[in-house]
């Protein structure tokens, strides 16, 4: 029988001061390093592959998947492989044209039109490095240090100073991949916009988004009680989703449609001592009319925080919850915060992954999407797709194999 290499069986291997060996003694399988994987050409070129949209539209009508080689790096830049990158409504928002910002259309990839390539958070890793890069090594992990990335690509090329390294022990790709966006969202805006102290109530919509997750459970460490409000769902599918915030720390959890009834006002009286104690921060990301009737059961003084708009909806404020109860109303985007204050950015993304470590943060639920060398674009485009969909298992996220 023919042995598993395509050699005839009487060639030896030999080097000078090794023993030779015939290929049935050698091993199975064999680990190469990071710079001798399949990906890496015999000149030293990275082949990658990178979702890419020349025009703003759906994305299943202008999202292809774009092959292309990566020169080996110098000076101070980097060659990344993805490890994983979530799938987030304001990537398909900055697909669609209707994000503030968006990645830039570029040839630099080699498509036949100036082309965008979507996604701003992923856990990259360090396949090699130019010699003027300072800080970062091969092997590390990285995230990126600002939106606009582009990280729905095996690979990708970036200055040195584009990327922020983690420490990776005791972490998961995935893990690290979603922490600068949602639970950094939650984290600033239970801290920055009003204060806090243990006791007090804040009620929040999407409770059950990444986001919203994150809240309770940073509230629920720093002893803050919580109102929070999820879509109403039917039947047993409604109780579980009830337990599981309740276990994440919610104090008490109600849906969207209790949120709109009459009696409402009232309930939260009775969480909250009477009204004594009512919340003093609101945390939006529907709008609406669901939004002001947050806005209603709020302290005097108290602040609305919005950072999103999903129900696409204006807010109809009425005159006399500015007069007589003196609420503010303000917005929240991370991607500009994290812009204007980088080392704080970090400092929370830091905090954040210790507690990750500890065990005390929970992950949100995510439903995988494998993507390898193989990986038909078609595949790619179903889980872009499920994120546009209503109810969802979790958060969808690439997770990037053999590429």
């Amino acid at each position: 029988m023919r042995p598993r290499s395509s050699f005839p069986i009487n060639i030896l291997i030999s080097r000078p001061n090794c023993r030779c060996i015939s290929p049935q003694q050698w091993p199975r399988h064999i680990s190469l390093p990071l710079d001798r994987r399949r990906h890496i050409s015999a000149y030293g070129y990275t082949q990658a592959k990178a979702l890419v949209y020349p025009k703003h539209g759906a994305p299943a009508d202008v999202l292809t998947l774009h092959t292309h080689s990566i020169s080996p790096p110098h000076s101070k830049l980097l060659t990344l492989r993805t490890l994983a990158a979530p799938l987030n409504p304001a990537d398909i928002n900055q697909i669609q044209g209707t994000y503030p910002t968006a990645p830039p259309f570029t040839s630099d990839l080699g498509t036949a039109q100036p082309s965008a390539v979507p996604g701003n958070e992923a856990c990259f890793e360090v396949l090699s490095a130019g010699s003027g890069c300072k800080e970062i090594r091969q092997g590390d992990w990285v995230i990126p240090r600002r939106t606009g990335i582009g990280s729905w690509r095996t690979h990708v090329q970036v200055d040195e100073e584009k990327v922020l390294k983690v420490e990776k022990e005791g972490l998961k790709a995935e893990q690290v991949a979603t922490v600068s966006v949602n639970p950094v969202t939650a984290y600033r805006m239970l801290k920055d916009f009003t204060p806090l102290k243990a006791g007090d109530w804040f009620i929040q919509n999407g409770a059950n988004s990444g986001v919203g997750r994150a809240a309770v459970q940073l509230g629920k460490m720093w002893g803050l009680k919580s109102i929070c409000v999820v879509r109403k769902r039917e039947g047993t599918e409604g109780e579980a989703l009830k337990r599981e915030m309740e276990e994440l720390g919610a104090t008490a959890v109600v849906s969207d449609e209790e949120v709109m009834e009459k009696g409402f006002q009232e309930r939260v009286k009775e969480w909250t001592n009477g009204g004594r104690e009512s919340p003093r921060l609101a945390l939006n990301c529907v709008g609406g009319d669901a939004g002001m009737a947050m806005a209603k059961v709020l302290s005097e003084a108290g602040t609305m925080v919005t950072y999103g708009a999903m129900s696409k909806s204006p807010m109809r404020v009425g005159a006399g919850l500015l007069i007589f109860k003196d609420l503010r109303f303000v917005g929240f985007w991370v991607s500009r915060w994290g812009d204007r204050f980088p080392a704080e950015k970090k400092e929370t993304i830091d905090e954040v992954l210790g507690l990750i470590r500890e065990g005390k943060f929970k992950d949100v639920p995510m439903v995988e999407v494998p993507w390898s060398y193989e990986t038909k674009k078609e595949e790619l485009l179903d889980a872009v797709q499920g994120t546009l969909e209503g109810f969802r298992k979790g958060k969808g996220i690439f997770k990037f194999g053999d590429t």
